[in-house]
């Protein structure tokens, strides 16, 4: 029996990701549509002091974000990484963007996997460019 190349985590909260199935699932379609392999995912849910501790130590960035995403995967179109992701941030973003947690979450949880499959979000031209595929993406979800 083969290991479930996703794995969720979390450090310095307590959170636990209700529907990991359906995640896995829809991670890994999005994946397979984009032409790329899977190796291993980690996702790790952790709070705000975390993310910002991870983004000064690696990053070298003194700002808050709801995401980290690191590139572990030794080929081009093979997928394996560890993305950090603040859920604190998460629920403020949700709160100032008018949506729902999950909706958010789930958003979040995919934007990582795009960086991985080699989308950047730099430019403004990026940033649209990534927001579309999210939005493309989210709707495989539903």
């Amino acid at each position: 029996m083969n290991a479930v190349p996703i794995h969720f985590f979390q450090e310095d909260i307590a959170f636990d990701l209700p529907e990991k199935e359906r995640y896995t699932d829809w991670i890994k379609e999005v994946i397979l549509k984009q032409g790329a392999t899977l190796e291993e995912l980690n996702y790790i849910f952790c709070s705000d002091e975390y993310l910002h501790k991870i983004n000064l130590d690696y990053l070298q960035h003194d700002t808050l974000t709801d995401i980290i995403t690191f590139d572990n995967s030794d080929a081009d179109g093979m997928i394996e990484g560890d993305i950090f992701i603040s859920v604190e941030r998460v629920r403020e973003n949700a709160i100032e963007l008018s949506t729902t947690f999950e909706s958010e979450l789930a958003r979040v949880i995919i934007h990582g996997v795009l960086h991985l499959l080699g989308f950047q979000d730099k430019s403004e031209e990026q940033a649209a460019e990534m927001r579309e595929k999210e939005d493309l993406c989210l709707s495989l979800l539903q």
